[in-house]
């Protein structure tokens, strides 16, 4: 089968959307004869006819509402991929998201949210180990990547991280958990919940061994959302930012103790470095 000529296809659009072979004509600057002829070939190539004629209106026949359809989505597509280029307008290109599968629930979505309340593109969310989301990156399949950590040198030169927030580490459990008068207290009395793949494991850990004390490690979790579950189920005191069990101190379920940790957790939004970006990225990378 011939590929489809889309010379033909876009004639066919514009008298379709007018409804009058005519007026088409004349605002093509084409005389009616050559656009017949145009039309007529795309009804031979598809083998059925796109309209039916009715006085001097012309209407669309069952297939010629198929064409139509799929001919407005590929001319569309055409302005997009302009549009993209020109870095005009917004893509309806699917902005594609990478998250780092230990990342906090909580962040991410207050993260998006510029995104999800404006409607204004798709998204596509994935999830992943860093190395297997900077590699992504690297080579276009994600437009973004949403991580604790920078990428090493190891990753190319070609991706750039910006940090885009900091938060204090502290300890989050249910009320009477935190009766403690001291952190040495705490940490040697309660079972505790750690991040195990996190920065923060060994900041933590430096700041016990300057203390002089060992804590009382119940469970060392990879993820975050794990470390909120237990926490809920009162397992033990979580060790996290405050935005992973946001939801649970709003509810008064579980509390932060006093303590200044003087520990934080960075968030970075990494992305490629490229001449045409996404033109919804503007709307995450410029959140103050």
């Amino acid at each position: 089968m011939d590929t489809l000529n889309y010379h033909h296809l876009r004639y066919f659009r514009e008298v379709a959307h007018d409804g009058n072979l005519t007026r088409t004509a004349g605002r093509l600057n084409v005389s009616q004869s050559a656009l017949s002829m145009q039309i007529k070939t795309l009804e031979d190539r598809l083998g059925h006819p796109l309209f039916l004629r009715q006085d001097r209106s012309l209407i669309l026949t069952e297939v010629g509402r198929i064409a139509l359809d799929h001919a407005d989505r590929i001319f569309s597509t055409g302005a997009e991929l302009i549009a993209t280029l020109q870095q005009s307008g917004v893509s309806a290109t699917p902005l594609r998201i990478g998250a780092l599968s230990t990342l906090s629930r909580n962040f991410q979505l207050r993260y998006l949210e510029p995104l999800l309340t404006s409607g204004s593109v798709e998204i596509i969310l994935k999830s992943g180990s860093a190395d297997v989301l900077f590699d992504s990156l690297t080579s276009l399949a994600l437009d973004i990547v949403l991580t604790t950590e920078p990428p090493h040198s190891t990753h190319g030169k070609d991706l750039i991280a910006r940090r885009i927030d900091e938060q204090p580490v502290g300890l989050h459990g249910h009320p009477e958990r935190l009766r403690h008068k001291t952190l040495a207290d705490l940490l040697q009395n309660e079972p505790l919940i750690i991040p195990s793949s996190s920065s923060i494991r060994s900041d933590f850990q430096s700041m016990t061994e300057h203390l002089g004390i060992t804590p009382h490690i119940k469970a060392e979790v990879d993820d975050m959302a794990m470390v909120r579950l237990l926490a809920r189920a009162d397992a033990g005191v979580a060790l996290a930012p405050a935005v992973v069990l946001a939801d649970e101190i709003a509810q008064g379920m579980l509390q932060t103790a006093p303590f200044d940790l003087h520990l934080v957790e960075s968030f970075y939004a990494v992305t490629p470095r490229r001449s045409f970006p996404h033109t919804a990225l503007a709307l995450l990378l410029n959140q103050s």
